[in-house]
């Protein structure tokens, strides 16, 4: 193991470790969209309970996507990385626990350690890579993402149906967790940032001045979150409900069409990011992407029999990835050595939108799945909210400044 770290640039092991953890905690964040009516049994709750204690992970993970930032720009990578997938690994323990209150702590745990990941990965990326292929490296860091986001709704289902019980199956990403945080403890390097780690708490608040300073960092968390909040809240928590109720899909069906959305992520993020990269302007691939979006949602809203449900879904995901383009307009618009607390904010910003948005559907449309008359009516009023949130999205995209330039000219 020795001469593998002598062999490699340590900042891309670190990175690729990084990712590992990413995709494990995107299908932690995915998978209780498959079992919401066994954990509805399981913590004696209801399926709105059920639905709280599933949010209550983007809780954590917006407030702690703060701390994570500053703490990749004080620190290094090791041991915030480190600390989250212990903390994940916790979460998962204590989320199998059959009572309400264990389940939501553990899923407060979930979304606190999960916050770590994906600001490690761009901190890394962004030692790792030239900045001329930054959007690309977060497009493939949201791609291994998302692939684990498909994985927790994909195969999950399958594992615990015939392999596994629930309990099972969280203990094991409890322990997979863990093992995660042995190899980050072997491999990432220590960064030597003791002087800037000892800064009095006024310079510590220093990066999010900066950050939160610069209206550019607000436009692009709002561009990214209405983006990111149809795949989070409806494909991957209760999309497989709503295709099964409202639209009288069958479970297979219903969880393969919803589990093609974060796929279509991984095809989209990296491709988007490329595509920015190359044409160096970040505006009109959010806007097309945004488009694109509203297009699909419109064609399984109205006209669900023009192609299938899996083709419509697919769509959705991939031209979804224009969420991720913001992380790179947000690391463009601020100094560079601020750029793990610009990142920590935007996730904070972009969850925070998700946060908001999550029990306002959850109650004007979730509440309701189980007992309206007309359920296709239903389908389309909550496909059309989230119709509108894209549509805020592509303004802002209007308004913010293009960065793309930026990069062509260093």
């Amino acid at each position: 193991m020795n001469s593998l770290k002598r062999q490699w640039n340590p900042f891309i092991i670190a990175w690729v470790l990084g990712l590992i953890f990413y995709f494990l905690e995107y299908a932690v964040r995915s998978t209780p969209s498959i079992m919401i009516p066994e954990l509805s049994k399981l913590f004696s709750a209801s399926v709105n309970d059920v639905s709280t204690i599933i949010g209550a992970y983007y809780i954590t993970y917006s407030v702690t996507s703060l701390a994570a930032g500053l703490s990749f720009d004080k620190l290094g990578a090791k041991y915030p990385l480190l600390t989250g997938s212990v903390i994940l690994g916790l979460g998962c323990i204590l989320f199998i626990i059959s009572d309400y209150t264990p389940a939501y702590i553990g899923r407060l745990l979930q979304g606190m350690g999960s916050a770590m990941a994906f600001p490690a990965c761009v901190y890394l990326a962004a030692r790792a890579f030239a900045p001329n292929k930054l959007a690309t490296a977060i497009g493939v860091t949201q791609c291994l993402g998302m692939l684990g986001g498909s994985a927790g709704q994909f195969i999950a289902a399958p594992v615990i149906n015939n392999v596994m019980s629930i309990t099972a199956f969280w203990i094991t990403l409890g322990v997979m967790s863990f093992i995660i945080s042995l190899l980050i403890l072997y491999f990432i390097p220590v960064e030597n940032k003791t002087a800037e780690a000892a800064l009095p708490t006024q310079k510590l608040l220093t990066p999010y001045k900066i950050v939160f300073s610069n209206p550019q960092s607000y436009m692009s968390g709002i561009i990214s979150g209405l983006l990111f909040a149809p795949t989070t809240i409806f494909a991957m928590t209760w999309g497989i409900a709503f295709f099964q109720e409202d639209r009288h899909l069958d479970y297979s069906t219903a969880t393969l069409a919803c589990a093609l959305v974060p796929l279509g992520w991984a095809i989209g993020c990296p491709l988007l990011g490329w595509i920015a990269d190359k044409t160096y302007y970040r505006r009109p691939v959010i806007i097309g992407g945004g488009i694109v979006m509203i297009l699909s949602f419109l064609q399984l809203l109205y006209l669900p029999d023009l192609v299938s449900p899996y083709a419509s879904t697919l769509l959705l995901g991939i031209a979804s990835g224009a969420a991720m383009i913001p992380y790179s307009i947000i690391k463009e618009s601020n100094p560079d050595n601020v750029k793990g607390t610009a990142t920590g904010i935007i996730n904070f910003l972009t969850f925070g939108v998700t946060s908001l948005l999550g029990p306002v559907f959850a109650h004007f449309f979730g509440s309701t799945l189980y007992n309206v008359s007309d359920n296709e009516g239903h389908f389309r009023s909550a496909g059309l909210f989230w119709v509108g949130c894209i549509a805020i999205a592509i303004v802002t995209a209007f308004i913010i400044k293009e960065t793309g330039k930026k990069v062509s000219r260093d």
